[in-house]
């Protein structure tokens, strides 16, 4: 069953945590406070997963994982010098067939002209 379309967020926009917070609020029925409680533990839980190495698979909306990059050569772009890129590690989101096509659809009906 398809979760039903929230009209709480606006298209093109940056939401918030107290924008999750309030759309758990309206939905789910948790007082304010729970509802805030609810998305800092759920975000918490996320981010200390990634931290330790895991991957966060979310169904239907994709994967978190953090990725590796080695030492590399790199050049300012200003002066063309080559500087080294430090090894590093980088958090990766690869969204679900499910959300793309959720994403693609909703572009559908919308004229690009």
């Amino acid at each position: 069953m398809a979760p039903k379309r929230r009209g709480s967020v606006a298209q093109g926009k940056t939401v918030t945590r107290a924008q999750l917070s309030e759309a758990v609020y309206q939905e789910v029925g948790l007082s304010r406070n729970e509802s805030a409680d609810l998305v800092e533990s759920v975000l918490s839980e996320i981010s200390d997963s990634l931290i330790k190495g895991e991957t966060v698979k979310v169904s239907s909306f994709g994967s978190f994982y953090v990725r590796q990059k080695g030492e590399r050569v790199g050049r300012n772009p200003k002066t063309g010098e080559e500087v080294p890129i430090l090894p590093r590690r980088v958090l990766v989101f690869r969204p679900s067939h499910v959300l793309k096509d959720r994403i693609n659809q909703s572009l559908g009906g919308k004229s690009g002209a």
